[in-house]
């Protein structure tokens, strides 16, 4: 299992940095937590660096004796694209840049289930299928997955793509029964992207071990992630939840960020 001195996450501040800042404490001699906000709560060994990713300059100290990234930080949601630009393009670009000239070794980088979500939800997507963004964060998703492709192929920096489902206590709804991922195992996802041996590029499904998965995750076996939860544990609740999906999202993988400002033709997406 590879060992570091010292971690970045950035990030830190969104609901699973915090459950990281939580599950990584004590793990590495040095933990670096990294927002555009302040945090607090932070114990022997770890730092906070206030910082805003579309500048380049604030990441490269941002890297500073650390040998591996995970990188959280940018818009989790749809936007207008003056948003997503400089918070998911530059600076994920940034990220990987000031990666390559202060010789970090690893970056775990949280893509998205949304790269495929105008995927139909009769088929199950591998890793290999083509991305079919639903969204303008989709697609700066599918943009920092190809920076991190070309990173590990031009300057051999490993990177593991984790294409979050959704991270929530407990699934809500029948979509999460599908891509619903537990705190504890998104814990473990991130723990075994950094310390898996012989990684180059590896794109992993960030979803526990729900019975209703769309997604084969031939990655998870190679990086030893061994999902503990599953969503069909609470079915009932969320059967009893009332919850109705509306639009054309109900049929596709990605749910209401397809169905937001659609108006293309229903049966000409395969």
């Amino acid at each position: 299992m590879r060992s570091y001195g010292g971690v970045l996450v950035t990030g830190a501040a969104g609901g699973i940095g915090r459950e990281l800042r939580a599950g990584l404490r004590g793990r590495y001699p040095r933990l670096r937590w990294s927002d555009i906000q302040q945090m607090d709560d932070i114990g022997p060994g770890e730092e906070v660096e206030v910082a805003d990713l579309s500048d380049f300059a604030a990441v490269e100290l941002l890297m500073r004796d650390m040998e591996a990234v995970v990188h959280l930080g940018g818009i989790p949601i749809e936007d207008n694209w003056d948003a997503l630009l400089p918070a998911n393009i530059v600076g994920t670009f940034n990220v990987y840049e000031a990666a390559r000239r202060a010789g970090v070794k690893r970056v775990v980088y949280a893509s998205s289930n949304h790269v495929v979500g105008f995927h139909r939800r009769t088929r199950v997507v591998g890793p290999d299928d083509p991305m079919r963004p639903d969204s303008r964060y989709g697609v700066s998703k599918v943009f920092g997955e190809a920076i991190a492709r070309m990173y590990a192929d031009k300057y051999g920096i490993e990177t593991v793509c984790l294409r979050i489902g959704q991270f929530r206590p407990r699934p809500t709804n029948t979509r999460m029964l599908s891509l619903w991922i537990s705190p504890a195992d998104m814990v473990q996802l991130v723990l075994c992207s950094l310390e898996a041996d012989e990684v180059h590029f590896e794109v992993v499904y960030g979803i526990s071990a729900n019975r209703r998965a769309w997604y084969a995750n031939p990655g998870a076996e190679r990086i030893g992630y061994v999902p503990r939860d599953n969503a069909e544990e609470y079915l009932q609740e969320v059967l009893e939840s009332a919850d109705v999906e509306e639009g054309i999202g109900q049929w596709f993988q990605g749910g209401p960020f397809c169905t937001a400002e659609f108006d293309g033709a229903f049966d000409d997406i395969p």
